[in-house]
């Protein structure tokens, strides 16, 4: 028998485009652990992604946009949903961004609850579901991505649709007290449960979405299978079953490590070192977001330059802040509170020869980034909540000297990984994480290598591709599916699961 076909469906497409002043479309591969995994292995079996291009029309009249994304894809069909601005301001800025993102994270004061997001975000779903329906094969197996998307599946089963239909979230799932607020709770939580398997990143997202299956679903035949692994759950009502797993997202660690090791990287690496005799660099990375703890970071730096004065002239912290979603009035207005801040620690601090923090808004290319990662000292993740944060595990790939120190929030979902070699810090608690900052620059050589080490081993073992074979071959049933194992497309790449 054939082998299935695998489609993903994100809400963006694994590309980057950009048209010219000629009319003509410039696209660049995306970056990130879900291109990365999924591209070989939609090659391999003459796979689809579906997703928006990201530019805003009512269709590619002229066939210029998917002429331009196919070439890139290369191995691989792409099939493009197009929005208009209407639905692009209320499906995507307003119930995506503005109930679902904030609600997610713990930000319930923010969220927006306009009947009028929901049925746009209801019918941009359908219309994801509908290119699904036009390109899927019967034994194709269907693999929807985040929070963007979660009504895709239910939208299937409406069209009768069969298949075997994957579900992963990237972003945190929220206790019941908090998703509760949300008007279409229900309605939300019914769709998940059309999905064949839901995956989370982390134990606790698993069980605040069972528990409020409990809370607000009450199915009269609802029922909790055991546990058939430490990581999945699989639940029954009437003729239904879905299983809940634990799928903690990762990189590609090898990728990195060879980057690390390359000869324009050591030389910037080098370059730096010598502009930097003495000083320890604290290097921050975070997307322009509310939930990244990019002012609590600044104010706890500020703590730390407070307490321990010797420190003076001696540390540097850089904090690199990528722009996104600057059209709305949030993000327009942290990132004016972060300017701030960076103004009155230096104002404060800075001397003729130090500028304590060295502040970059804009995104840096891949080099650009892993020789930061390798020159730095300490990473400060402080995250206020976060689904996984890469930035950590990227940062502890590059770090091939095993020198560095990641100084990690608690309320990451990398801290389930990675709490026993690194420093976690509350980022509400502004002195806590001064003293965790100084606790990482003191930090004997011998004890930062053991813990560099042990982290890097953590990525290694559990890498984008043991993520990809985890969730793929969770959704095996042995005696029904005939769904091949994803290491058959990685041979001797993915780590056992």
């Amino acid at each position: 028998m054939d082998k299935n076909n695998i489609i993903i469906v994100s809400n963006r497409l694994p590309f980057i485009l950009k048209k010219t002043e000629g009319g003509n479309v410039e696209v660049k591969q995306g970056a990130g652990g879900l291109v990365t995994a999924m591209a070989p292995i939609l090659r391999k079996g003459n796979g689809i992604w579906i997703g928006w291009p990201g530019y805003v029309q009512e269709e590619d009249s002229d066939g210029t946009m998917l002429s331009a994304i196919q070439t890139a894809a290369s191995g691989y069909s792409v099939k493009p949903v197009m929005i208009n601005q209407e639905e692009l301001e209320n499906y995507y800025v307003g119930f995506a961004n503005s109930i679902i993102w904030p609600l997610f994270h713990d930000s319930v004061d923010k969220c927006i609850f306009s009947l009028e997001y929901w049925e746009s975000y209801r019918v941009v779903n359908k219309k994801f579901a509908l290119t699904v329906s036009h390109h899927a094969d019967d034994s194709d197996f269907l693999w929807i991505h985040d929070y963007q998307l979660l009504l895709v599946g239910s939208e299937l089963r409406k069209m009768t649709m069969k298949n075997r239909i994957g579900f992963f979230l990237h972003i945190p799932f929220p206790p019941v007290d908090t998703f509760a607020r949300c008007p279409w709770r229900f309605e939300l939580l019914s769709a998940m449960l059309e999905y064949d398997i839901v995956g989370f990143q982390t134990i606790q997202d698993k069980r605040n979405f069972i528990y409020c299956l409990k809370k607000i679903i009450r199915h009269a035949d609802f029922d909790i299978k055991a546990e058939l692994d430490e990581t999945i759950t699989e639940l029954s009502f009437g003729n239904r079953r879905v299983r809940i797993g634990v799928f903690p997202i990762s990189i590609d660690y090898k990728e990195f490590i060879l980057q690390a090791k390359e000869n324009n990287i050591f030389k910037r690496v080098q370059e730096r070192r010598k502009n930097e005799v003495d000083s320890k660099i604290l290097l921050g990375v975070d997307r322009l977001d509310y939930t990244k703890g990019i002012p609590e970071k600044l104010m706890a730096f500020e703590h730390f330059l407070t307490l321990f004065p010797q420190f003076h002239e001696k540390v540097h912290f850089i904090q690199i802040v990528v722009p996104s979603r600057v059209e709305i009035s949030t993000y327009a207005e942290l990132k004016g509170r972060i300017e701030q801040l960076v103004g009155e620690i230096n104002g404060k601090f800075a001397t003729y020869q130090w500028r304590p923090v060295q502040y970059l808004f804009r995104a840096l290319d891949r080099n650009e980034l892993v020789s930061l990662y390798r020159r730095s000292d300490v990473a400060f993740i402080a995250s206020l909540k976060d689904g996984m944060n890469l930035i950590c595990k990227e940062f502890c790939a590059s770090n091939i000297d095993e020198k560095g120190i990641l100084l990690l929030s608690e309320f990451a979902g990398a801290a389930q990984q990675f709490y026993q070699d690194a420093i976690l810090v509350n980022p509400h608690d502004i002195e806590g994480t001064a003293r965790a900052i100084h606790r990482a620059l003191v930090m004997p050589l011998q004890e930062r290598r053991q813990r560099m080490h042990n982290l890097r081993q953590n990525v290694k073992n559990k890498d984008v591709f043991w993520w990809l074979n985890s969730f793929y071959n969770a959704t095996i049933d042995e005696e029904l599916s005939t769904f091949p194992r994803v290491d058959e497309y990685f041979p001797g790449k993915v780590a056992n699961s």
